[in-house]
C-alpha cells in the first residue's frame, strides 16, 4: 500500500461489520466530533512499552496472557466486576510465571471491548426479524425494535465507562491490591477447594518460594515492585469511526497512536487486505494483532504481515490463532512454517474460544473446557515442533462465578448452564475454569521447558 495514510483514510476502503443504519447521521457525526476533543484513554509511551514487552515474547523471553470479557456491557459495569477480572488475570499470571520461569505480559480485554462482529445483520425469533445486537456501544440487547436502533450516545457512554475502568485498573495496579503475597493467597483458596492435588502441589511450591524470599528480606516493604503490576488494555478494532476519533499525533515522535487502548486487533471477519480495517491499522503505531482462522492461507497471511508490519518490528504484530481443537493441528503448522521461513518477527498466540463454540441440547451457546484446553495444548505442541515460541493465550473469561462453558474441575453440566448464564454475547470461562486452565497450561509449559533442558 503506497497511498498516504491518515486517521481517516480508511473511509476510502470497503467497510464491513460497522452499522450503517443510524437514523440520524448528523447526530453520529456530532458525537464523533466530541470524541475527537476528549482526552486520550492511554498514552503513546504506554503503548510503546507494551510493544517492547511483546518483543520479549517474540524473542521467547516472556509469555502473553490476554483475557477478559467477550463484550463489556453497561449493565454489568461495577467496581466488583472490574476488580474480579483484574484479580483473575494476576492469579493466572503468577501461576504461568512460576511454571514457565518467564515474565508474563498481562493484557486485558477490557476498557473498550464493547462492539462485536456478527455473522448475520439480522436476528429472527419466531416470525419477528430485527437488526442484530452488535454490543452496547451500538444498540441494546433487548429483542425490540426500539432496543435495536443504533444510538450515537452509546459511543460516548462507552468512552466514559472505559475511562472509569482505566482509573480503577491503574489504582489497583499501583495501590497495593496487586501485592504478590495477596495474589498467591487467593490462588491457594482455589487449590484448597477440591481442585486437585496437582494444582495444590504447584501452589505449595510457590508458597515455598515466597517464604524463602521473605526469609532473605525480599518483601513488598523492601521491594515495592512486589506490590505493583503493569496491566495493559486491548480490544477489537471494529468501529473505525471511534478508533480514528481517538487517534492522536504523538508530538515527540510524529507518530500516530490510537489512544482508545494500548493494543488493538483485527478480527477474522475484518482482515480483508484491501479493506478499511487493515488500512486503519497499518498506520497506527500501537502493537496490533490479527486473528487467524482455519480459512487463512499462508500467502494471505504473509501479505497481511507485509502491510501491517513492513519494517518487521519485533512486538508490533501478534498473530492470534482461532482454529478449533479439531483444526489447529491441521492448519497451524503450515502458517507457522511459512512465517518463520519468511523471517517475519511476530508473536504467536492462541484464542481457543471462538473455534470451539457449540449449541447445547437446551439451546444455550457454550464451549467445552476440554476442547479449549485441547486447542491450547496442540498449539504448544505445533509451535515446539516448528521451532517457534508458543507466545501466549487469548481468552474470553470473567472473574464471576458464571456457568457458560461446560466442564472444568467444577464440572459444569448442560443442565447447569441456565443457572448463571450472564454473557451478552459469547460464553466465557468462569474464574475457576480460567485459573484451572492456567495451571494446566503452566504444567505443559513446564514439561516443555524441562524437555528442552534435558536435550541441551
Amino acid at each position: 500500500m503506497t497511498t498516504r495514510w491518515t486517521p481517516e483514510s480508511w473511509r476510502t476502503k470497503p467497510v464491513v461489520q460497522m452499522p450503517t443504519d443510524y437514523p440520524d447521521m448528523a447526530a453520529l457525526h456530532r458525537v464523533e466530533d466530541e470524541l475527537r476533543a476528549m482526552p486520550p484513554l492511554v498514552f503513546a509511551g504506554e503503548a510503546r512499552r507494551l510493544t517492547s514487552k511483546l518483543a520479549q515474547v517474540e524473542a521467547g523471553e516472556a509469555f502473553l496472557l490476554q483475557g477478559g470479557d467477550c463484550a463489556e456491557s453497561f449493565k454489568e459495569f461495577s467496581t466488583d466486576n472490574i476488580r474480579d477480572t483484574f484479580r483473575l488475570i494476576l492469579q493466572m499470571a503468577v501461576v504461568l510465571t512460576f511454571a514457565g520461569r518467564k515474565p508474563v505480559v498481562k493484557v486485558g480485554r477490557i476498557a473498550g471491548q464493547f462492539a462485536k462482529p456478527r455473522s448475520s445483520g439480522v436476528e429472527q425469533i419466531g416470525d419477528v426479524e430485527l437488526p442484530s445486537y452488535r454490543g452496547d456501544i451500538i444498540n441494546g440487547m433487548g429483542f425490540t425494535p426500539e432496543e435495536r436502533i443504533p444510538d450515537p450516545q452509546r459511543l460516548m457512554k462507552a468512552y466514559n465507562q472505559s475511562a472509569s475502568t482505566l482509573n480503577l485498573l491503574r489504582a489497583f495496579a499501583g495501590g497495593g491490591y496487586a501485592d504478590l503475597y495477596n495474589i498467591h493467597r487467593w490462588t491457594l483458596g482455589f487449590a484448597d477447594n477440591g481442585a486437585g492435588d496437582k494444582y495444590r502441589e504447584l501452589a505449595e511450591k510457590i508458597t515455598e518460594a515466597l517464604a524463602f524470599m521473605e526469609a532473605v528480606g525480599v518483601t513488598p516493604e523492601s521491594h515495592p515492585d512486589l506490590s505493583r503490576v503493569e496491566v495493559f488494555t486491548s480490544h477489537e478494532s471494529l468501529l473505525l469511526n471511534v478508533e480514528s476519533a481517538l487517534t492522536r499525533l504523538d508530538g515527540g515522535s510524529g507518530e500516530w497512536f490510537d489512544t482508545s487502548a494500548h493494543m488493538l486487533w483485527i478480527g477474522e471477519r475484518t482482515r480483508q487486505l484491501d479493506g478499511a480495517h487493515v488500512e486503519f491499522m497499518r498506520g497506527i503505531k500501537n502493537p496490533i494483532g490479527v486473528k487467524c482462522g482455519p480459512t487463512m492461507e499462508a500467502d494471505d497471511l504473509l501479505a497481511l504481515i507485509d502491510v501491517l508490519n513492513p519494517d518487521n518490528i519485533p512486538g508490533r504484530l501478534t498473530l492470534i490463532g482461532r482454529f478449533g481443537h479439531d483444526k489447529v493441528g491441521l492448519r497451524l503448522p503450515g502458517l507457522m512454517r511459512a512465517v518463520k521461513a519468511a523471517g517475519k518477527r511476530v508473536v504467536w498466540s492462541i484464542d481457543p474460544m471462538h473455534g470451539n463454540t457449540l449449541k447445547a441440547a437446551n439451546g444455550f451457546k457454550t464451549r467445552p473446557f476440554d476442547r479449549i484446553l485441547g486447542e491450547v495444548r496442540t498449539f504448544i505442541d505445533v509451535a515446539e515442533s516448528e521451532g517457534v515460541h508458543p507466545g501466549g493465550v487469548h481468552l474470553e473469561m470473567t472473574g464471576q462465578n458464571v456457568t457458560e462453558c461446560l466442564g472444568g474441575a467444577q464440572a459444569v453440566t448442560e443442565d447447569e448452564l441456565s443457572s448463571r448464564y450472564h454473557t451478552h454475547c459469547d460464553p466465557r470461562l468462569n474464574a475457576d475454569q480460567a485459573l484451572e486452565l492456567a495451571f494446566l497450561v503452566a504444567e505443559r509449559l513446564k514439561s516443555g521447558r524441562q524437555s528442552r533442558s534435558a536435550a541441551a
